[in-house]
């Protein structure tokens, strides 16, 4: 599986950006695709996850209520629309794709496949 992120940008705080992460070389059905972010200096953290087959979703504290991820089956895409943005979600965002489980999903661990990670920078 190949993942290309995309949609990063700088932006003030209250901003939104919708992220993309297009998947190519298989189908995704079976897999999870989770979105994780990772700040200078900081561990890669888990933001949000979503079943290619059911559209199950999970959020990470921090953004429930905030962001929100979806998929189109047509296009082999997944999204995250971020809204209210603040500086504190500042970082690289990835996408990757594993058979995960609603116990491991946010491991980083978890994941086989991941993106090069799309820079979001929210300035005060």
């Amino acid at each position: 599986v190949q993942l290309q992120a995309s949609g990063g940008g700088l932006v003030q705080a209250g901003d939104s950006l919708r992220l993309a992460c297009a998947a190519s070389g298989r189908t995704l059905s079976g897999y999870g695709i989770g979105w994780f972010r990772q700040a200078p200096g900081k561990e890669r953290e888990f933001v949000s996850v979503i079943w290619w087959s059911g559209g199950v979703t999970y959020y990470a504290d921090s953004v429930k209520g905030r962001f929100t991820v979806s998929r189109d089956n047509a296009k082999n895409t997944v999204y995250l629309q971020m809204n209210s943005l603040n500086p504190e979600d500042t970082a690289v965002y990835h996408c990757a794709v594993g058979q995960i489980t609603s116990y491991n999903h946010r491991l980083p661990r978890s994941y086989d496949y991941w993106g090069q990670g799309t820079l979001v920078t929210v300035s005060s």
